[in-house]
């Protein structure tokens, strides 16, 4: 019995601010791990330290993930500008 899976080609992703966004969520992630820095005791109290730390890695892997984005960017227009170069004029 073969399994049934609709044959379509795939949409095409979506493009956006995708710079500005990651920034604004590391950005989010850093300001969650100050705000809960002072209430460290508490969270140990109770053992839920692991919540400043997950903010503290959100932060991390959103400043890699600004360093990916920011060369992704610069690859695509990169590629458009050499794609715009190698198109013959009409004239």
């Amino acid at each position: 019995m073969q399994k049934w899976t609709p044959e379509h080609e795939a949409p095409e992703p979506l493009e956006g601010p995708i710079v500005p966004t990651v920034v604004g969520g590391t950005i989010l992630w850093f300001v969650l791990f100050l705000v809960q820095l002072p209430f460290y005791g508490w969270f140990d109290d109770h053992g839920h330290t692991w919540w400043v730390w997950t903010c503290l890695a959100g932060t991390g892997l959103g400043l890699i993930g600004i360093w990916y984005v920011r060369r992704r960017e610069a690859a695509i227009r990169r590629a458009a500008a050499a794609e715009d170069a190698s198109t013959p004029a009409a004239e």
